[in-house]
């Protein structure tokens, strides 16, 4: 089957089975999940809704250990690609981790979460512009988690940007944009918009739940996509799920069949769609 025609969920992760974890795979002091999110439910998930592969982000549940999801990607090398999470503790040891996940492990793209840089210190640090450039040379996409609003963290994304073109950038979750309400939303929406600039910045159309004020199907994201796509162009945005978040929401089928509804809403053309649905992912990200 040619990579264009595949659906590819670009943003979910796994964690341990409480089980795995005691034996094999333990979680982050602090952070045990309160949902499953184990690597059979998500094979039964995927299966139903017809998805054929996905990149896995190392979640924070299990912090710097890749250990599981190294595990999984090494049982199932034609279906998952793994983002590793970006260790940015001050002895620079993040920057080996980075390159040995990439290099030895074959990990794909790495996640910058910018809550976990030391207390007052930003992404552009000495640390952050090191690994950003590494990501670069290693021809890994970084990942930005925008989770408190892309305001906060949009002059460190520009700089990074200007400063290392060759380096490609991933938008999780639309960074957090919703619709905007009020004047403020709209100016940090535009800014968004305006990181469009920069060729090498990709938006992933994931997470809908959280970018909604709507209950599935999440229509209103359709105006937002709309912008994005004209802004971008459809070869720039991909589909993500965030699974194990969006069972409870909605269910992994449906969040899938959600982006055909807006798809429809909003008149998408075909070729739109499946660039969205995969064909962004599959270049992106080589997944054969």
């Amino acid at each position: 089957m040619p990579s264009e025609s595949k659906t590819i969920d670009s943003h979910l992760h796994v964690w341990a089975s409480p089980q795995e974890a005691a034996e094999k795979y333990p979680y982050f002091p602090g952070q045990k999940p309160s949902i499953p999110g184990d690597i059979e439910l998500l094979l039964k998930c995927m299966e139903e809704a017809g998805v054929d592969g996905a990149l896995i982000v190392q979640p924070i549940n299990h912090m710097y250990d890749h250990s599981l999801v190294t595990s999984v990607l090494k049982r199932y090398p034609s279906k998952f690609i793994g983002c590793c999470l970006a260790n940015p503790s001050e002895d620079g040891s993040g920057i080996k981790q980075l390159e040995d996940l990439v290099l030895k492990d074959g990990y794909r793209a790495v996640r910058f979460n910018p809550y976990l840089w030391p207390s007052g210190q930003k992404m552009t640090n000495k640390i952050g512009k090191a690994m950003f450039s590494k990501a670069g040379a290693l021809k890994v996409p970084v990942g930005f988690m925008c989770m408190k609003g892309l305001s906060l963290h949009i002059s460190e994304i520009e700089e990074l940007c200007s400063e290392f073109p060759s380096t490609v950038v991933l938008l999780d979750h639309m960074a957090f944009c919703k619709p905007p309400t009020n004047e403020e939303e709209n100016k940090t929406f535009s800014e968004l918009l305006k990181l469009s600039r920069f060729p090498q910045v990709y938006v992933k159309f994931s997470a809908l739940f959280r970018l909604s004020r709507k209950p599935y199907p999440y229509e209103d994201t359709g105006e937002l996509l709309s912008q994005v796509i004209s802004s971008f162009g459809a070869n720039r945005v991909m589909w993500g799920s965030d699974f194990p978040f969006i069972v409870a929401e909605c269910g992994y089928t449906k969040a899938k069949e959600a982006v055909s509804l807006i798809a429809d809403e909003i008149s998408l053309s075909p070729s739109d769609l499946e660039w969205i649905m995969g064909r962004t992912a599959a270049q992106l990200l080589r997944q054969s």
